[in-house]
């Protein structure tokens, strides 16, 4: 695909293309789940939701890389007291999905475990199984936080559990 075309499908892509793919009930029940899921370890899990790039990144030829590690800090998923903070990005117009996680995490679990889950999530996606695949994805990635990190006396509640459209 030329670097126009990527460019044109962003600049395209709304908040509507969101609400089709994951609606408002499913965007509830995807914050059920981090809420839920969260009880069971010490991390934080937030999942965030673009339909296409801002103008400063189109130009630059930016990947979804980028805005996820970006977003990673704009929504302080890095700050959590024990550096276990995990944001879930998916990118609808380049149909990436990114998982990005602090440092207290990246030492107990490989990559290729965070690889994994984008491409089972992907699979659902093209599927037509959006939110199937962000539920599966969930699960994996508190199931992943809990075998490393379980839950301390009275287990804060860092960051907020909602999904964030942008």
């Amino acid at each position: 695909m030329t670097r126009g075309m990527r460019i044109l499908r962003h600049l395209l892509a709304d908040a509507r293309a969101v609400r089709r793919v994951l609606p408002a009930t499913a965007m509830a029940r995807i914050g059920q789940a981090i809420a839920a899921g969260e009880a069971r370890h010490d991390g934080e899990v937030r999942f965030c939701v673009e339909a296409g790039l801002p103008w400063s990144y189109l130009r630059r030829g930016a990947r979804a890389r980028e805005r996820a590690i970006m977003l990673f800090s704009k929504l302080r998923v890095w700050d959590t007291e024990r550096n276990t903070g995990v944001l879930l990005y998916v990118l609808l117009a380049d149909r990436a999905i990114e998982v990005v996680a602090d440092r207290g995490i990246a030492r107990a679990v490989p990559q290729a475990q965070w690889d994994a889950v984008c491409a089972d999530m992907s699979a659902a996606f093209r599927a037509g199984r959006a939110e199937e695949g962000v539920l599966a994805a969930l699960e994996r990635v508190h199931g992943l936080l809990a075998a490393h990190f379980p839950p301390q006396a009275g287990n804060p509640n860092e960051l907020a559990d909602a999904p964030v459209v942008l």
